[in-house]
């Protein structure tokens, strides 16, 4: 088989479970949890691992930041067999006491403009709900907090979610941004959840999206230095370990 455009993968290269980092180097944390690991690709934005974690074989892969570039890996993953898709990034939440805790959203607010050329905007972003459960439960078992709240994913990050030089000459309000979801009930606001639930659940794949608040609105407050680094690790073992879960669970049906 051909190798896949930008991922510069097959079929024989991907597990049926996808991890999904939007930083690149964040897959090298996940790597080290693997045994037998193989490096397929560092293409463009795109660092992919596939390899073992206690005896279920998995593949880890980046998205760089966005929607876009998320829908051509989701693209490329499902052609090469994907099942299961689990977005494993950070979130800034719009709840000052989520700092530092999990948002795995039920669902995401379609305020990006890549899903929609997939279907139309009534279409609801939705995670699949024994993804989420597995989640939920490995998230208590390693003794951390988990909001099961609505996110909302947005295209602009200068322009819609931190304030910036050519915001403030423009007179654009960011914090406008944050009181109407506030309102709204949200959770917390990213660049990729909703695209990745609405390409998965088109492709059949079930999806969620695991991420961990390291920022609050307009970076007012966040997570630095040893105390990110070691929040981020601790992000790796949860997705790793949601995988090992849910592959548990499947194969007692």
């Amino acid at each position: 088989m051909e190798k896949s455009l930008y991922l510069k993968c097959d079929e024989s290269d991907i597990a049926k479970y996808v991890i999904f980092s939007g930083d690149p180097w964040r897959v090298d944390v996940v790597k080290k949890y693997l045994d037998d690991v193989k490096h397929i690709a560092f293409s463009r934005e795109y660092n992919t691992y596939t390899g073992y974690y206690k005896g279920v074989r998995v593949t880890i892969s980046s998205t760089g930041i966005g929607a876009p570039s998320a829908a051509i890996a989701m693209e490329e993953m499902y052609n090469c067999g994907m099942e299961v898709a689990l977005r494993m990034g950070t979130v800034m939440s719009l709840k000052d006491n989520l700092l530092g805790d999990y948002i795995v959203p039920v669902g995401s607010i379609r305020e990006e403009s890549t899903s929609k050329t997939y279907v139309q905007s009534t279409y609801p972003a939705i995670a699949d709900f024994d993804l989420v459960k597995t989640i939920n439960k490995t998230i208590k078992e390693h003794h951390q907090h988990v909001d099961n709240g609505l996110n909302a994913t947005l295209d602009g990050f200068y322009s819609q979610m931190h304030m910036s030089k050519l915001a403030k000459e423009r007179n654009i309000d960011v914090y406008k941004v944050f009181e109407k979801y506030k309102k709204l009930g949200v959770s917390g606001i990213d660049m990729e959840s909703a695209c990745m639930m609405v390409v998965g659940r088109l492709m059949n794949v079930k999806t969620a999206s695991l991420t961990l608040v390291t920022v609050l609105e307009n970076l007012k407050e966040y997570l630095k230095g040893k105390e990110r680094e070691d929040k981020e690790e601790e992000l790796c073992l949860i997705a790793l370990d949601s995988i090992y879960k849910y592959d548990k669970e499947v194969n007692k049906l």
